[in-house]
């Protein structure tokens, strides 16, 4: 997918070239319409319910994993299992979601400084797209990468698809952005810097590691955080 061209400052106000950004929990609050997919799934299989305090687990990570994780069943059930809500979620749930606040003035500021913007995401391409696209955000990206159907591939390997997309070499110029512990070894094991947001998902203050660039808690931040 390509993007309108950036209006950029030279590359000497910038420390970073690309920065990449995960989408539930980064980009959008998407919460309402996973967890009601995932009740509906459930409620279908007549499964016990999901106490409250895991139940959010389920943003993020593949979902069959989830499942499986959850219930202790097999890869195959919880393929089973997540077929399920996929169908529920795309039809009834994909929209139930809302970009955070300063997101958008966020991207444009990044492009404004010359930087290439990615989504890198564990939601299926396809579904990633149509909601940046819903939204009016896809325009403000480069390249928006996400899981396959199979929902085989890795973090890693999605972060790797936009860095090859957009032709980056150098890992020093590239940074990811996140919420989560997964979006965290992602970064790491591909050997560029790591941002971490506190207003999505899973992290908080607390969660800082030596070495990381900071944690921050709302968009407005990340520029920022990053030049």
């Amino acid at each position: 997918m390509n993007s309108s061209q950036n209006l950029g400052l030279p590359s000497t106000v910038r420390k970073y070239d690309l920065v990449i950004f995960d989408l539930d929990g980064t980009l959008l609050d998407t919460a309402e319409g996973i967890l009601s997919a995932v009740r509906f799934t459930v409620d279908h299989f007549h499964l016990r319910p999901i106490p409250e305090e895991r139940i959010r687990n389920f943003i993020g990570p593949p979902i069959q994993y989830s499942f499986a994780k959850e219930y202790g069943v097999s890869t195959e059930v919880g393929n089973e299992y997540a077929a399920v809500f996929r169908d529920h979620y795309k039809d009834h749930d994909l929209m139930k979601a809302t970009p955070y606040i300063g997101i958008v003035e966020t991207l444009k500021e990044l492009r404004a400084i010359g930087c290439r913007i990615a989504v890198a995401t564990y939601k299926r391409e396809d579904y990633a797209v149509r909601l940046l696209d819903h939204f009016d955000l896809l325009k403000l990206f480069d390249v928006v990468h996400g899981s396959d159907f199979a929902g085989k591939l890795k973090k890693t390997d999605i972060i790797q698809l936009c860095i090859d997309e957009l032709g980056t070499t150098d890992k020093s110029k590239i940074i990811y952005v996140g919420d989560t512990d997964g979006d965290r070894s992602g970064a790491q094991e591909i050997g560029i810097d790591f941002l971490g947001v506190t207003y999505g998902f899973g992290f908080d203050e607390g969660d800082l590691i030596a070495g990381e660039k900071m944690m921050i808690s709302t968009p407005t931040k990340t520029v920022d955080a990053i030049i």
